[in-house]
């Protein structure tokens, strides 16, 4: 049987030395509201996974569902020309995981991340699973240490 985003996603945490709290919903979480109404949390405890083209380049940005990321912000802290939003081809190509559903981290390759500093403000986040239904907590902290992100302003 084949590995699933859900699974890739666990090992990759599991590697890193994360420890999650995993959900699995079940009705689906497409949005940082839905996931937050389904998980009873405030919806900037929910990190969006993001994927923006930076010249060409996948770029995750993991940002408080209570924001909307400034690409030219986050243009200028990385380095880039132009960021702009991902189409879903671009994402599920970059991540292995459908828009709606990417989580920090179980990607084909490792994505260059920034994580919003905003998010070190709860104490326990929610992000993505790798599917449209499984949700995991951990800290910003843990969040820092398994995508390898810098912490930034985005919003």
């Amino acid at each position: 049987m084949s590995e699933g985003p859900v699974d890739r996603v666990l090992a990759a945490l599991r590697e890193a030395g994360v420890p999650v709290e995993v959900r699995r919903l079940t009705d689906p979480v497409p949005t940082a509201a839905t996931a937050a109404a389904a998980l009873g949390c405030p919806v900037a405890a929910i990190a969006n996974s993001l994927v923006f083209d930076a010249d060409g380049e996948p770029l995750l940005v993991l940002t408080s569902g209570a924001h909307r990321v400034d690409t030219g912000k986050v243009a200028a802290l990385v380095g880039a020309r132009r960021v702009r939003r991902a189409t879903p081809g671009f994402v599920l190509a970059a991540t292995g995981q459908e828009v709606g559903g990417v989580a920090p981290v179980g990607h084909p390759a490792p994505l260059r991340t920034v994580v919003d500093a905003d998010l070190a403000g709860h104490p326990l986040l929610w992000a993505g699973g790798g599917d449209h239904w499984t949700m995991l907590g951990l800290s910003y902290a843990d969040l820092l240490r398994a995508t390898g992100g810098t912490g930034a302003a985005v919003a």
